[in-house]
């Protein structure tokens, strides 16, 4: 039997029937098919980030930026060989990312950020960022790297660009005895940029890093 565990260390359900894993799989093909459903079932803000991938698969083919999402690492525990030219992954771990979910180059700039959604009309949880994403936003900015979260409020049906000063204020702040856990809608609406939808891409927040990063 197969085990694959979360970060937190609790065991992922049996795999059903309808996605049973031939034992000659190979290790690659059974990494890249554990990371989508560990996606699709973990992740918050599917639809954000669907439209952030496409959006950055046209930037990719149009040779406009290189912006990726970076895979959830997996850590190999046990792995079998029935024969010499196959491996059976026996158990493995989803590990924790130690950086934010997307990174990339455009126009000679070093780009990295956060996609999150919510629907809470009058704010952004803090729960929603992790410690080692603010850090890594944090370091990211201090070596004059373009860091900022892509930030949509689902029932105004709103996208905004904001900045990861704003976010790492926010972050520390909370930290306080009397520090908010959350970034107000109003806030995000005055100093964020809002991001407009169109047919290709769908989300275009490059032209929101021109108006804001290269102005």
């Amino acid at each position: 039997m197969r085990k694959i565990r979360y970060p937190n260390g609790k065991q992922m359900p049996d795999t059903p029937a309808s996605s049973y894993v031939p034992e000659r799989m190979k290790a690659n093909e059974f990494l890249a098919m554990m990371q989508a459903k560990q996606q699709g079932a973990a992740n918050r803000g599917m639809t954000l980030e669907e439209e952030v991938n496409e959006s950055n698969q046209y930037y990719v083919a149009q040779e406009i930026a290189a912006v990726h999402k970076k895979p959830t690492p997996l850590q190999i525990v046990k792995v079998d060989y029935p024969s010499r030219s196959a491996a059976v992954i026996r158990e493995a771990y989803f590990r924790q990312p130690s950086t934010t979910d997307y990174n990339g180059v455009y126009r000679g700039r070093y780009i990295d950020f956060e996609a999150k959604e919510t629907r809470n009309q009058t704010s952004l949880p803090l729960k929603n960022f992790h410690e080692h994403q603010i850090n890594h936003m944090r370091l990211v900015h201090k070596q004059d790297g373009i860091a900022f979260a892509i930030i949509r409020f689902t029932m105004q049906a709103e996208t905004y660009v904001l900045d990861a000063s704003h976010v790492i204020r926010f972050w520390d702040d909370a930290h306080q005895a009397d520090g908010r856990k959350s970034i107000p809608y109003a806030y995000i609406a005055k100093n964020g940029h809002r991001i407009q939808e169109s047919y290709r891409p769908r989300l275009d927040y490059l032209s929101v890093i021109d108006r804001c990063y290269f102005s």
